[in-house]
């Protein structure tokens, strides 16, 4: 996994509604990448959800908080549209399969897909939290609202 402190390589990702989410644009602010392996599945359901139901907590916390995983552009709509996703933007890094999460080192070569992260990148674009979950295992929310409540 990426260091605690590494400056993050500026990316480019398309959203599900196929706007571009570049990390260098959000300067300023704090950003929560959420990884998630694969979407229309039940624990990263649930991880998403709990990034819309905290969007105004993040925006007071002055940070942007974002899904992230390989699966394409339409995908990630179809599956905002089912699970009532309206706020949150769920980054699609289906091409080059990867590419961020190979970047911030939570790639999963042997499945294809990221591990289960939560990692914080600063007002400068330097990584201030990383932490991988066990696959199975919802990542708890107030954790993340907690460490942003202390920076």
């Amino acid at each position: 996994m990426i260091e605690l402190g590494a400056l993050v390589e500026d990316f480019e990702l398309k959203d599900q509604n196929d706007q571009s989410f570049k990390l260098s644009n959000f300067r300023g602010k704090k950003v929560l990448l959420s990884f998630h392996p694969l979407a229309w599945t039940s624990v990263c359901e649930k991880q998403m959800l709990s990034l819309e139901a905290n969007q105004d907590t993040f925006e007071a916390l002055n940070t942007v908080a974002v899904g992230v995983s390989v699966d394409s552009v339409p995908c990630k709509k179809a599956w905002a549209e089912h699970i009532g996703i309206k706020r949150t933007r769920l980054l699609s890094d289906f091409w080059p399969h990867g590419h961020v999460a190979e970047l911030l080192k939570v790639f999963r070569h042997f499945n294809g897909f990221s591990e289960r992260a939560n990692i914080i990148v600063d007002e400068e674009g330097k990584v201030i939290f990383a932490k991988v979950y066990p696959i199975k295992e919802l990542p708890d929310i107030n954790e993340i609202i907690e460490f942003l409540k202390g920076r």
